[in-house]
């Protein structure tokens, strides 16, 4: 099997589930290796994720680590299988890895939640918005790596538009609707795209008003990408130095209460949608 340079969080992700089932077994790499006939070193590159493997050898691994969960073993071997480059390679060497990331992870989800406190939701912006906050970075980004960003985000939106889009629901404060990134006809604009895009089936978008008062998370985006089985959910916050990633059981329960409790104390569909029509007609 070829060895990746830099693997992708996914990469990494499938590499780190075949690590915890083997060390679960209390089998060692010798013997990990010996069962697939590569070397000790082969074997801990391809926990690495910088080793591609098969859905053979996932299921050959399993079944000698005495898993049992078959649901999970199946995505394990889904993952194992998958090697058709997705749109965001085009991107590979021109934007960051995470940014990359970012999407690969969007498309295999099979469902999506968000909490935004500052931008609104990436994945339901217009251009003009998406421009001003790639803009107002520090330091400023050249002209062509926003256009860069702002092409990637665009067709980061596909999960959205697909025969069988991924479910999607974002949880945004109010104070997000209010900041007017681009200016206010811009800000307007994209408050009416809000409305739009939440009337689809797919879509929910819940607004937690200002007079909730404290909230958990408070300062930072975060999106909980559920995968086939609980197992490989995993959560991703912003921060300034890029995106970052968790799968750890004790962060995957943590950020999945925190958007519970959003989906508790945030508005109904239909009140976060007129609160946007209102913030939208004051603009």
């Amino acid at each position: 099997m070829p060895t990746r340079a830099t693997p992708t969080v996914r990469q990494q992700r499938l590499g780190a589930e075949l690590r915890k089932m083997r060390t679960a077994a209390n089998a060692t790499t010798d013997h990990a290796g010996g069962l697939l006939g590569l070397d000790r070193t082969k074997v801990s590159n391809m926990e690495a994720g910088t080793r591609a493997t098969s859905p053979e050898r996932v299921r050959l691994l399993a079944d000698n680590y005495a898993c049992t969960d078959e649901r999970y073993v199946d995505a394990l071997a889904e993952m194992a299988g998958h090697r058709t480059r997705g749109w965001w390679e085009q991107y590979r060497g021109a934007l960051p890895q995470g940014l990359l990331d970012v999407a690969e992870l969007e498309w295999h989800a099979t469902r999506l939640r968000t909490v935004q406190t500052v931008h609104l939701p990436g994945l339901l912006h217009l251009s003009g918005y998406a421009r001003a906050v790639f803009r107002s970075a520090i330091p400023a980004l050249p002209t062509s790596e926003v256009e860069l960003r702002l092409a990637h985000r665009m067709q980061r939106q596909q999960v959205l538009e697909r025969d069988v889009p991924v479910p999607y629901t974002g949880y945004v404060h109010e104070l997000a609707l209010r900041m007017q990134f681009g200016g206010r006809r811009a800000t307007r604009e994209q408050l009416e795209h809000l409305c739009l895009m939440s009337e689809r089936e797919a879509i929910t978008l819940r607004v937690l008003p200002v007079e909730v008062g404290e909230f958990p998370g408070a300062g930072h985006a975060v999106m909980y990408a559920h995968g086939p089985v609980p197992q490989l959910d995993t959560v991703q916050l912003d921060s300034a130095h890029g995106p970052e990633f968790s799968h750890a059981p004790g962060q995957l329960a943590k950020y999945d209460a925190h958007m519970n409790w959003m989906n508790e104390h945030t508005l109904d569909t239909q009140a976060s949608r007129d609160l946007i029509h209102t913030i939208a007609r004051e603009l």
